[in-house]
């Protein structure tokens, strides 16, 4: 884990909080100027409680990677369509006030001013950023490391699932081959039965034959005996 002062002197971790803007806010407040995308010199030493100066000579020590960090330098037209610019987002009396730099105009984006609270070693501001920081790097690793120990439950779980997949497939095959055989035997059975009814169809037909035959015998037995009498 990142500590503050390796966040001092190494780019690299630096680098790596850059998408992290959101911590200015958590500490203070930052005035941005009218177009709400940058703020001057004056700006950031106001945020961060240190001197003008102090700001200055940062960034003069740190002037490339602050440049590759959103800051910007303007001189000459570029400088003139700015102001122009700010002026007419201003309005009002506030452009009266509004502070014009002479010659030239330093501007930070929030991405920059917080690459100045992970090199600006006298501000409380600053140390409070850089807290903020390493705390939220701290808790996406316990995070990171929470999600990890969860996975790693899931697949031994599901490794176990597996292995009793495994164990599984024969009594499975063996229920499937018992299954099969049943269906067989209940084939025949319906055969046999098939068959009985057919048969029991034939004797129902003997059954009427002879009950007719019984009848018939008992008339003749009936009229044999009304003749005797005569």
């Amino acid at each position: 884990m990142a500590t503050e002062v390796a966040l001092l002197e190494s780019r690299a971790l630096r680098d790596e909080q850059m998408g992290r803007v959101d911590v200015l806010d958590k500490v203070k407040c930052l005035v941005m100027l009218p177009d709400g995308i940058h703020v001057r010199t004056d700006d950031v030493a106001r945020y961060f409680e240190v001197s003008t100066r102090a700001v200055r000579r940062l960034t003069d020590r740190h002037q490339s990677e602050l440049l590759g960090n959103g800051m910007r330098v303007l001189r000459g037209s570029e400088l003139r369509v700015f102001h122009s610019d700010m002026l007419s987002l201003w309005g009002g009396k506030g452009a009266e006030s509004y502070p014009q730099a002479a010659t030239q105009l330093r501007l930070y984006t929030r991405r920059t001013v917080l690459n100045v609270a992970m090199l600006l070693r006298d501000s409380d501001v600053a140390r409070c950023v850089r807290t903020y920081l390493l705390d939220a790097e701290q808790d996406l690793r316990a995070g990171y490391a929470s999600l990890e120990h969860r996975v790693t439950r899931v697949e031994n779980h599901l490794a176990g699932v597996g292995t009793a997949l495994q164990e599984l497939g024969p009594v499975l095959g063996r229920m499937s081959h018992r299954l099969d055989s049943l269906d067989r035997r209940l084939e025949v059975t319906h055969q046999v039965v098939g068959a009985m009814s057919v048969r029991l169809g034939g004797v129902s037909e003997d059954v009427a034959r002879l009950d007719g035959r019984m009848d018939a015998l008992a008339r003749n037995l009936k009229e044999l005996n009304r003749r005797n009498k005569r």
